[in-house]
């Protein structure tokens, strides 16, 4: 099965923009079933990141505590330090922010990000975990805890906690958790379940660099080229493309006999990236994932 990228995790880093999150996400490639995450992601946080613990780091209302603004202000700074990849200082924050106000969910949350990104699945279960006991219907918690699950091998256990995450009819960004438990469910196994929720993903945001990608790797991969075409034209008509995209565009055209168009994504492709593992696998002959 093709790796898939999504979203949480260090997808999750970009704040706010999508194109900003895929490219970050695509110029890492994360696997699995992904977002691109496609089967692999290029999810969590598929997936959420920086741009979930600011945007929940905001007062809840005019009656914040002092402790609590306290601690907030410190996990608004380490969500910077992480966007910039100083995992080091953001820890050092985020440590700050439970010494301040240890009920504090988001910042528990923002801990299971970091330590995810810093590969201690150990510590950021326990953090993720804590978050939840206090926040247990929070929908970036629940996501972002479902994409560690899923890059932790447990795909299956994760799509109820991305369910759990679309229980809010209030959650900005349902699309997200959609497509991270449709790549989540393709590492899983399930094939209708993955394509209905990347389906379900793209009908809600028609821009989401994640869905079209993951959905055309598996449109690819079943030979539909038609459906295949659909998603891998409008992602690189969409957004700027990356070495991962102009690939699944050139293998798209492959399929479907047009040399030309192959031929020109070629050389884009080898042009642009020269050095990508995707050139390599071109000069290879290597079309299969």
């Amino acid at each position: 099965m093709t790796t898939r990228h999504n979203p949480a995790g260090r997808h999750a880093r970009s704040p706010g923009a999508v194109l900003v999150w895929f490219l970050v996400l695509l110029a890492g490639l994360i696997g699995g079933c992904a977002a691109p995450g496609s089967a692999g992601a290029p999810g969590a946080s598929g997936g959420s990141g920086a741009a979930t613990a600011g945007r929940a780091a905001l007062p809840d209302s005019a009656e914040e505590s002092e402790t609590r603004r306290r601690a907030r202000i410190r996990v608004e700074l380490a969500a910077n330090y992480y966007q910039q990849g100083n995992y080091t200082v953001a820890l050092q924050e985020l440590r700050q922010a439970v010494g301040i106000d240890s009920s504090y969910a988001v910042a528990h949350g923002m801990l299971g990000l970091v330590y995810m990104d810093l590969g201690d699945r150990a510590q950021a279960e326990r953090s993720f975990r804590q978050g939840l006991a206090l926040a247990p219907d929070d929908s970036d918690l629940n996501n972002n805890y479902g994409w560690f699950l899923c890059q932790s091998d447990r795909p299956r256990e994760s799509i109820e906690f991305f369910l759990l995450a679309l229980k809010n009819p209030l959650y900005p960004t349902p699309a997200r958790p959609y497509h991270n438990a449709g790549i989540c469910a393709l590492r899983a196994g399930d094939e209708k379940a993955g394509e209905d929720y990347l389906l379900r993903s793209f009908q809600l945001d028609p821009s989401n660099a994640v869905a079209m990608y993951n959905l055309g790797e598996f449109y690819l991969e079943r030979k539909n080229v038609e459906r295949a075409q659909l998603f891998s034209d409008r992602l690189v008509k969409s957004y700027e493309p990356t070495a991962q995209t102009l690939w699944l565009a050139l293998r798209v055209e492959r399929l479907a006999g047009n040399r030309d168009a192959e031929a020109s994504l070629a050389v884009q492709l080898k042009r642009r990236f020269p050095t990508s593992l995707e050139a390599a696998r071109l000069a290879r002959g290597q079309y299969q994932n």
